[in-house]
């Protein structure tokens, strides 16, 4: 356990050699509060646009330094039972009516051992206060804007101690706190409240070099003139306005499938084919058709240039 906590980096240089090492391009800048949040034991707090690379954030560090990615995906109406515990009613009741057949009548024995640790179901919140032999988790509280109110500040509770309280076993706290990663797409705003618990980074869409270097990393197999007509292409729709924009993760998609399809370049016919895979929204797919669709493609040629 001591080696996992001594394994972190010391330096903001050894954080950016972290996350290549990982396949994460990253910024200084990101860097940075990477490094920040680890040295100082404090939840970082990432927004950004969905498909910018908020999750794989996380994803990231648990391989890099070895430690359990313990994941809770937030969805509106998320609650207690969901996210932290809930107690395993059908064995419960097994257990009760075998103690009962067995002839079991102290109601205060039977209640102890039915309300004990076997019988609780941990969920994402709760398993993260854990001892690991490999060192604390990486929790990753993803899309917190999906939740309510009332769950953020339950979150906002267990943030400030680490601890859970389970009225029939008493509090559970981690012995050591688990690394925090929260994202938000910013579909509302998250309460102030929590965002002063953590540290705070907008992940926003790359330039062009970084964004480049991201797609040689991931989609080694496109050719280097490909590469770079879809990186422009991308970057030129990005200044359109769109519903949503493609993230890095279109981005990725579409070079997959335009390689699948053998394609050498980027033209007209073949975009339009396969802006299903960029643009997620007809609305953004009409939009970007004929003389519009001719007209970005020249902009993103001539960045090129």
């Amino acid at each position: 356990m001591e080696k996992a906590l001594t394994n972190l980096p010391t330096s903001i240089d050894e954080t950016l050699a972290l996350l290549t090492r990982g396949g994460y391009v990253a910024d200084r800048s990101l860097a940075t509060v990477i490094f920040l949040s680890l040295k100082m034991g404090r939840p970082l707090f990432l927004e950004g646009e969905a498909g910018v690379g908020k999750t794989e954030i996380a994803k990231v560090l648990s391989h890099t330094l070895g430690r359990k990615l313990i994941r809770l995906q937030c969805y509106e109406g998320l609650d207690v039972s969901s996210a932290v515990y809930e107690w395993d009613y059908a064995r419960q009741m097994m257990a009760i009516r075998l103690a009962e057949a067995a002839g079991e009548q102290d109601r205060t024995r039977i209640e102890h051992d039915v309300f004990s640790e076997r019988y609780l179901i941990k969920r994402p919140l709760l398993q993260a206060l854990e001892t690991f032999t490999e060192g604390p988790p990486v929790l990753l509280v993803d899309e917190l804007d999906r939740t309510d109110e009332a769950f953020e500040a339950f979150l906002l509770e267990i943030l400030s101690d680490f601890q859970v309280s389970v009225p029939e076993l008493g509090t559970i706290r981690a012995e050591h706190p688990p690394i925090v990663i929260i994202t938000s797409n910013r579909t509302r705003e998250v309460h102030d409240a929590l965002k002063r618990r953590c540290l705070y980074h907008w992940v926003d869409y790359p330039d062009n070099t970084r964004e480049l270097e991201i797609l040689r990393k991931k989609v080694p197999q496109a050719a280097d003139t490909l590469s770079r007509a879809i990186v422009a292409f991308v970057q030129a729709l990005r200044k359109l306005d769109l519903f949503k924009q493609p993230g890095i993760a279109e981005t990725l998609d579409w070079a997959s499938a335009l390689t699948e399809l053998d394609a050498v370049s980027l033209d007209p016919s073949t975009i339009a084919d396969t802006l299903g895979v960029l643009l997620k929204y007809q609305d953004d797919i009409q939009k970007l058709q004929g003389s519009e669709l001719q007209k970005t493609l020249e902009a993103a040629k001539a960045a090129v240039a």
